[in-house]
């Protein structure tokens, strides 16, 4: 499954983007996006965000799980106390398993199903990761609101919680 990951500001700006693949049963953490499409991912994230403040006022949890659908890519949506939006667009892989055997442990694969609640439970980790990371960054004398994060290290702890739980 290819990942990308957005998080945007309280105008609707945004304020980091990272790309990855899935880690899990194999996989070399390289995201797996069409050419055609890879453009296409911030817009169809940037367009979620309608879909976000309607479910954002119907619930009143943070994790707001899928959101948004746009052909085979779903769009997962975290809310933090100041109305920052951390956005997962995940887009299954489309590859074909050759054995039965392989077929039956796909099937109950993270990447095989996006809307299946042990993807939901480790999309919602992963969400909890970059929240607490996020929270640091926040707390830091040298970040203001709605600032682009271009840290290193913010990056490095997203990539490594993607790989620990996607």
């Amino acid at each position: 499954m290819s990942y990308y990951f957005a998080i945007v500001g309280t105008r609707d700006n945004p304020l980091f983007e990272h790309e990855f693949g899935t880690s899990k049963q194999g996989g070399d953490g390289i995201a797996r996006f069409p050419e055609q499409a890879r453009h296409m991912n911030q817009f169809v994230v940037h367009s979620s965000l309608d879909m976000v403040e309607e479910v954002q006022w119907a619930s009143g949890q943070m994790y707001l799980k899928v959101v948004d659908r746009f052909y085979n890519n779903y769009v997962s949506c975290f809310l933090t106390g100041g109305n920052i939006k951390f956005l997962l667009l995940h887009a299954p892989s489309t590859s074909l398993p050759t054995s039965s055997a392989s077929s039956s442990r796909n099937s109950t694969s993270v990447a095989a199903n996006p809307t299946s609640p042990a993807t939901e439970e480790a999309i919602r980790q992963f969400f909890a990761d970059v929240y607490e990371v996020w929270v640091k960054t926040a707390m830091s004398p040298f970040f203001h609101a709605d600032m682009e994060v271009r840290s290193p290290v913010f990056r490095a702890r997203i990539a490594a919680a993607g790989k620990k739980y996607l």
